[in-house]
């Protein structure tokens, strides 16, 4: 059995559990549901043997082992039917209100159908959606090949691009009016994004013909796994079931010498998003992709761009992957662009397998003059939690690892006498649970870490057994939304034991531990756990909260656990310790002021805001216009702003304006950005800042005591 996280503890299986359950797929063979047919063309589409009893195993073991042992009852089959329906039509542009009262005769129906290993309504349902795919796909054509010059931009008409909670089409006409605006906007977008009208022809009609060449590849297999992934994910999003496939795949991700880009990616309707960069990947050192960015085109290095929108996302994660030293071009729209703005670059990155050393900690110092006095801080910089367990294993007394690696910078720091450290963490996705209890022993004299609770309530305490704190000195963690898993853990720790400040964005809120079950055929990744700060608080959901919050740099409604469907809530547990007062409380006040009194005036604290609140203004618009000049004149208006923006940044900076937003494309190359200094990283200074802040409240306050004696 394989841990998603360091967590080893295995499940208890009993060995009979498979051979029941094929003793009860003997006795369900007539156990079906009338099923709609949906068309001679995807009879062949039927659950096999091996998937029947993979459901019944997925079955057992969600009910079993699962954190939250839901029951699968009515109430579930519902949730069931509804993640189903929108995992297939997220945007309700393919099913009509008739196709969904039909289906609803099994709303309520579905813990039944997946107690007895009776797949077919699940299929049938997806072979309804099949028919419709194909139907809209074949309209779509019809449209291109009368000529997009076919199309009046001349109208006053919108398109609704916020679909989710829309209302389902009556019947064909109404579907017919909707495409007919989709392919409009397509076009639309495309001939602002600078395309010639035959360009956007040829490319809107190989992509609808592709997509109906994949849809006429449609496995069984598919099918089961989407199904059965709208009841596993019922329960939590990062409770999944992995096909044959898709568990190799997922196999390569686990043992970090993917040779690919180093990106994480899921699904967002009919494109692939990025979510977060892995540390020291090609795609991070490029510094041309980044968190929400929209992956639309993907290429073998000087082959044709395959345009990708509308794949599944092992399919699009298939193209990417490629040998160690070969070169991927990407197709990326930046998340960055207004809502309706498609316009992209071209990114060529050469594949490589991450370097555990490329991902090691790295120390700075921070030069900083306040208050009339020059001061020094170091800097430890930890991209992810690292271990080599290979080398531990093999007894090399010289094995990388977080911990020992961080112990050594803070020698170093210390012998050049700085005044204080700053952990940076923005973007580190997390890693080894040992190397985040171990690291949170260097700073604190000894005890719990983590707290870690099983789904039968058992809580087990991980802790730090050595005594004394290695270092003992004025101390602040820098944190954002992309801090995550084992950051949260440590940083959790920090705040609770009162050890150091928090600063920065509030963390990703990823705090579930996932197990890998082998299944008769795939395997099944479920939550069987939870992590706790030593506070009792969860690190679920909610993440850390820092003590003193700067902007965000992306945008949480979209990045963060808290944006997941199903995610599981925040809670809390007895805690494991009673720590001192708190050493920070009486100086948050006057710490935040003085915070907000710098950052209101600092330039890139301005831009982030003032970016951030653009974007969401943005993406609040859920219509969009298919007048072409109005669309423009948004467009315009939209680019102005933006550009307004950067230059009030690089005004700020003392930089030359820019006479217009500046587009990357593959015939621009990209030069590596240069190793910028500690003071000129914003954020960054102002953690110090904060952290200096602190030690001359506190020396004030000293002084007082001392003077009132």
């Amino acid at each position: 059995m394989r841990y998603y996280t360091a967590l080893r503890r295995p499940l208890e299986f009993k060995r009979s559990l498979t051979v029941g359950l094929v003793a009860l797929l003997l006795g369900v063979q007539a156990a079906t549901a009338t099923a709609k047919p949906a068309g001679n063309q995807w009879d062949y589409l039927q659950p096999d043997r091996d998937q029947v009893i993979a459901s019944l195993n997925v079955v057992e073991l969600l009910k079993r082992h699962h954190y939250n042992k839901p029951p699968l009852n009515d109430a579930r089959s519902a949730k069931i039917f509804d993640s189903y329906i929108k995992m297939l039509d997220p945007s309700r542009s393919y099913f009509t209100a008739g196709d969904l009262a039909e289906f609803k005769e099994w709303r309520n129906q579905f813990d039944d159908f997946l107690k007895n290993g009776n797949l077919e309504p699940g299929f049938a349902i997806y072979k309804v959606h099949l028919e419709r795919l194909q139907s809209r796909l074949q309209y779509a054509l019809g449209l291109l090949e009368k000529g997009v010059d076919s199309f009046d931009f001349t109208v006053d008409e919108e398109l609704l691009v916020d679909r989710e909670n829309a209302a389902w089409s009556k019947d064909e006409r109404e579907l017919d009016d909707l495409w007919r605006k989709r392919v409009k906007d397509e076009v639309l977008r495309l001939k602002i994004a600078g395309k010639e009208s035959k360009a956007i022809e040829e490319l809107l009609i190989k992509r609808y013909k592709n997509q109906l060449s994949r849809l006429e590849q449609t496995r069984g297999e598919d099918v089961f796994q989407a199904y059965i992934n709208a009841f596993a994910q019922s329960y939590d999003p990062h409770t999944q079931y992995l096909s044959p496939d898709n568990a190799e795949n997922f196999d390569i991700n686990m043992s970090l010498s993917l040779e690919g880009i180093g990106a994480v990616l899921q699904s967002d309707n009919e494109y692939v998003k990025v979510v977060r960069l892995v540390p020291a990947g090609p795609a991070e050192k490029s510094k041309q992709i980044a968190p929400a960015d929209k992956i639309v085109g993907v290429g073998q290095n000087n082959e044709e761009m395959v345009d990708v929108i509308g794949w599944r996302l092992d399919e699009v994660v298939k193209l990417i992957r490629g040998p160690k030293g070969s070169v991927v071009r990407l197709e990326v729209v930046p998340a960055s662009n207004a809502p309706n703005d498609q316009s992209s670059k071209t990114v060529a990155i050469t594949r490589e397998a991450v370097k555990l050393e490329e991902q090691a900690a790295k120390k700075s110092v921070l030069n900083l003059q306040q208050d009339g006095r020059d001061y020094k801080l170091g800097v430890i910089e930890i991209p992810a939690f690292y271990l080599d367990f290979k080398a531990l294993r093999a007894g090399d007394k010289d094995y990388k690892s977080t911990t020992r690696d961080v112990k050594k910078l803070l020698t170093e720091l210390e012998q050049e006498k700085v005044d204080g450290i700053v952990i940076d963490l923005r973007n580190n996705g997390g890693g080894s649970l040992q190397e985040a209890t171990e690291l949170t022993g260097l700073f604190i004299d000894k005890g719990p870490t983590v707290l870690v609770r099983n789904s039968d309530g058992r809580v087990d305490v991980l802790a730090d057994e050595q005594q004394g704190a290695f270092y003992k000195g004025p101390l602040a963690v820098l944190v954002n939304r992309l801090s995550a898993s084992a950051s949260e853990i440590f940083a959790g720790a920090m705040q609770d034991y009162h050890r150091a400040l928090i600063v920065g964005g509030q963390t990703f809120g990823k705090g579930t531990v996932q197990t890998v079950q082998p299944l008769n055929h795939g395997e099944l990744k479920l939550t069987l756990a939870k992590f706790y700060r030593v506070s009792g608080q969860s690190t679920q959901h909610q993440g850390v909260i820092p003590d003193i919050s700067y902007p965000a740099d992306v945008d949480t409604k979209e990045i963060g656990e808290s944006a997941l469907p199903e995610a599981m809530p925040w809670d809390s547990i007895r805690a494991a310790i009673s720590p001192d007062m708190n050493p920070f409380k009486p100086f948050l006040a006057e710490l935040k002021a003085r915070h907000e009194a710098r950052t209101n005036e600092n330039p890139d604290f301005v831009f982030t805001r003032d970016r951030l609140a653009l974007t969401q203004e943005l993406t609040h618009e859920t219509t969009i216009s298919l007048n072409e000049e109005k669309r423009r004149a948004q467009q315009e208006l939209i680019e102005n702003r933006q550009l307004t923006l950067e230059n009030t940044l690089r005004k700020a900076k003392g930089e030359e304006p820019l006479a217009k937003l500046e587009r990357e494309d593959e015939t621009t190359p990209h030069i590596e950005d240069k190793k910028i200094k500690p003071e000129d990283d914003a954020y960054l200074s102002e953690s110090g800042r904060i952290l200096l802040d602190y030690l001359g409240l506190q020396d004030a306050m000293a002084k007082t005591s001392s003077n009132g004696r």
